[in-house]
């Protein structure tokens, strides 16, 4: 059990809303039960929202709906001679990288809450999912793995962890649709006057306030993913080769139909054209936002030796789209992705973890230059993150200070996670807090008012 309280929420100017205790807390309660030849795994989450609602309305305690735990993960194990095979709503890990490494590619993340990014299996959304094992000798094993389905990655639509992917998206398509305007009319919406285009601007946001709604159905069997893995021991190194066929979890996002658009509107807008309207705000059914799940090729290899006291991992994978010459922009380009990490103990028994990621996107000149034709026009062409932890234990390892910072190079933000944890014997107990900074449009930086202290207990029997 964890509560959460975040900082700014204690500014509340008069009349803002009211903040709940259920708004705080959360919990989790995770399950095995173990045979000769079968174990079962069961990791249920608590549903503050539900018990909110329930202490607010008690007659909703009659509505199936508002369940106060929900499946977080279920799987079946089964142990087969050297072959073990799972089942069931899985959290797979492949790869060597501690943090988000680009081998670790068969569930997607959940992004709704970024308090727990640090912990890979807390924000993996666990996937329905068959997974082979067989042991092939005392340091090898070939792993094989089977999902029916495609989930991308999972975000805030609304609320305080909402992205810029989302809120943004009015924006991106604005601004794409003005200079498409001003190519075929040579006219900007600065010449419109200042309520011009405002209206146009309303009619849509009113198109894209919810854009889920555009996002493609991928509960099918055409959205299968499926991968082979196999690692093994050379030496003192430890290697790891790996294919997967999938979607990519970030969805690419461009708008069709908008020259129809501007071909019906400003044309309407000029004040000089014979059918001047200057209360026209456009046709948007004309606007087609094309949401897509990009399938890829994925090849990884990883390596993992122990060199001069360094504990020393890396990870290097391909990613070939089918925008194999660059200049489709409905489809995301290839890309390289690489990881290299290292932990060691320091003096006066502080341990450093340290991990660096980078993508590296191919063809990146064909990119186009409007977002709403190429989604990746204006984007880097690497994007670069550094996952450092710093920690120290004390009093016969009960007490464990650490600190760890996320920090994104090219956006220049970062998340910052100081805790303190104790431990005595299945009580463990932590005082953590995490604070955002730097450029408000990072990833991490646009989150900078959700900062928060956090109080977490976990009892194990």
């Amino acid at each position: 059990m964890e509560i959460s309280p975040f900082v700014h929420d204690f500014k509340q100017k008069e009349g803002g809303q009211e903040i709940s205790f259920w708004d705080m807390i959360r919990g989790k309660l995770n399950f095995s039960f173990l045979t000769p030849n079968i174990e079962t795994f069961v990791n249920l989450k608590i549903n503050a929202d539900a018990i909110s609602e329930w202490w607010k309305y008690p007659e909703r305690l009659r509505n199936a709906s508002y369940t106060p735990l929900f499946i977080d993960e279920v799987f079946l194990r089964a142990y087969l001679g050297p072959v073990n095979i799972d089942a069931g709503f899985r959290k797979l890990t492949w790869g060597k990288a501690d943090s988000f490494g680009p081998l670790d590619i068969t569930n997607p993340t959940d992004y709704t809450d970024l308090k727990e990014i640090t912990d890979l299996q807390e924000v993996k959304i666990a996937r329905p999912m068959v997974h082979f094992t067989w042991n092939t000798g005392d340091f090898s094993k070939l792993e094989a793995v089977f999902i029916p389905n495609f989930s991308g990655d999972r975000f805030a639509t609304e609320g305080r962890w909402e992205p810029l992917l989302y809120s943004g998206m009015l924006s991106v398509a604005e601004e794409g649709i003005a200079r498409r305007a001003f190519e075929r009319y040579g006219i900007s919406t600065g010449a419109l006057g200042p309520d011009g285009f405002s209206k146009v601007r309303d009619n849509l946001l009113s198109h894209f306030s919810d854009p889920s709604v555009f996002f493609p159905s991928t509960s099918a069997l055409d959205y299968f993913q499926t991968g082979l893995r196999y690692t093994t021991s050379a030496g003192p190194a430890d290697l790891g080769f790996q294919y997967f066929y999938g979607n990519l979890f970030r969805p690419n996002v461009t708008i069709g139909g908008v020259d129809a658009f501007i071909d019906d509107l400003f044309p309407k807008l000029n004040p000089l054209s014979p059918n001047y309207d200057p209360d026209y705000v456009g046709d948007a059914d004309l606007l087609d936002p094309q949401v897509k799940y990009n399938r890829y090729h994925h090849i990884g290899i990883d390596y993992a030796q122990v060199l001069y006291g360094f504990n020393i991992r890396s990870e290097l994978g391909a990613f070939i789209t089918e925008d194999y010459k660059g200049n489709d922009g409905s489809v995301q380009n290839p890309f390289l992705a690489w990881s290299l990490g290292f932990d060691r103990d320091l003096f006066w028994g502080i341990n450093a973890n340290v991990q660096c990621d980078q993508t590296i996107r191919l063809l990146h000149s064909k990119v186009g230059d409007n977002p709403v034709f190429d989604y990746e026009a204006g984007k880097d062409m690497t994007f670069s993150r550094l996952t450092m932890r710093l920690s120290k234990k004390f009093l016969r390892d009960q007490l464990e200070t650490k600190a760890t910072v996320i920090w994104d190079i090219e956006n220049f933000d970062c998340y910052v996670i100081p805790a303190v944890t104790w431990t005595s014997g299945d009580l463990e107990a932590e005082l953590s807090a995490g604070i955002f900074a730097g450029r408000e449009s990072g990833e991490l930086g646009q989150f900078w008012e959700n900062s928060f202290v956090r109080l977490a207990l976990k009892y194990t029997f």
